[in-house]
């Protein structure tokens, strides 16, 4: 796995002890040296301390709870984990590794999110399960119903923690919290460290040990410009100058509602771009059909709300282009964190009327 800048890893993966099954899935994805949080994060997880990880996008982080939660289980499958995302698209993307790094190793998922059908879920849930991955708000509704028991996990993962909290899931946080047993293992993962999380820190974190690799807001390998426009009616026009410019070969386009995301979308189709949408009110297949042309190079567009800002991981994002201006600097941070990923380069342009 590639470095970014000039890191030279304390570890390589055959450091830290994996069992061979887990190991062997490394050794199958080419994973030999850690990135910055996986180096620091991992050896502490493994010695069952709490954690606080604070990496910029991008970083690896999820790697970095992922495999020494994977190897705790596998040694003991009395243990059970909960992960929290904000987003479906980041749970489902949790998943998805988690499937890669627990290949052949006897340990399964069940992913709860909101806008796929529940009674499949539920279906899942009475199967025999040591991960379950999922949202705030799904989750809450799953334990309303009595089928998730939070007292029975004795790991917990929150990642985004500050993207959940903005969102409004403090509640649903700290009712889960409240009822995990005593003795649990618990990793926060943020890309800030606001007052709301040190207050989680100081209430539910035993001890915990801080992991900082952050560099600074943005990447330094995205080059960030604006783009002047005199008004709305020149705008798109040089949004389609842009996108016909050949260096421009996978583009995520963010715009403010989800209206202006699907009306973008049919207008670029319409004057022959290759374009897909995402955003809440798409139904979640629709929204895995449009992320899926994206990763694969079936269309060269992606138009989405902030939505897609955290936690989507997809691979060579050339250029990241806020049509209007996010609404804080901390969101125009991580909408840029889409491009330039790892040791990549990318760039992000800003409209300005």
């Amino acid at each position: 796995m590639s470095q970014s800048g000039d890191y030279k890893a304390e570890n390589l993966f055959r450091d830290f002890g994996f069992c061979p099954e887990l190991q062997r899935n490394l050794d199958h994805r080419a994973y030999l040296a850690p990135t910055p949080i996986q180096d620091g994060a991992i050896k502490p997880i493994m010695q069952g301390r709490d954690l606080i990880g604070l990496a910029n996008t991008g970083t690896g982080k999820t790697a970095a709870f992922l495999l020494p939660l994977i190897e705790k289980i596998y040694n003991n499958k009395y243990q059970k984990t909960i992960i929290i995302a904000p987003t479906r698209e980041l749970a489902i993307q949790i998943d998805n590794e988690f499937r890669k790094f627990a290949n052949g190793m006897g340990i399964f998922s069940v992913v709860c999110v909101g806008g796929t059908p529940i009674s499949r879920q539920i279906q899942n849930l009475r199967r025999n399960y040591s991960f379950v991955i999922g949202t705030p708000g799904r989750l809450r509704d799953l334990s309303d119903r009595g089928l998730i028991r939070f007292s029975s996990f004795q790991n917990i993962v929150l990642d985004e923690v500050d993207r959940m909290l903005d969102m409004g899931f403090v509640e649903e946080i700290t009712n889960i919290l409240n009822v995990l047993p005593p003795k649990r293992q618990a990793l926060f993962f943020s890309a800030t460290l606001p007052i709301k999380i040190k207050n989680l820190v100081t209430q539910y974190l035993n001890n915990p040990v801080t992991v900082a690799v952050k560099t600074g807001d943005t990447a330094a390998n995205i080059l960030q410009d604006i783009v002047r426009v005199r008004d709305k009616s020149e705008k798109f026009d040089k949004l389609q100058d842009l996108l016909n410019q050949p260096e421009l070969t996978k583009v995520l386009i963010f715009t403010e509602t989800k209206r202006d995301v699907e009306k973008l979308a049919l207008d670029l189709s319409s004057h022959g771009h290759r374009a897909e949408s995402i955003h809440g009110n798409k139904r979640q297949s629709q929204r895995e059909r449009s992320l899926t042309a994206f990763r694969n190079n079936s269309c060269k567009i992606l138009v989405a709300t902030d939505v897609a800002a955290r936690g989507l991981d997809i691979g060579n994002i050339s250029h990241v282009i806020n049509y209007t201006i996010p609404n804080t600097y901390d969101d125009y941070c991580h909408r840029i964190g889409r491009t330039g990923r790892g040791d990549k380069s990318g760039q992000a342009l800003t409209f300005v009327e």
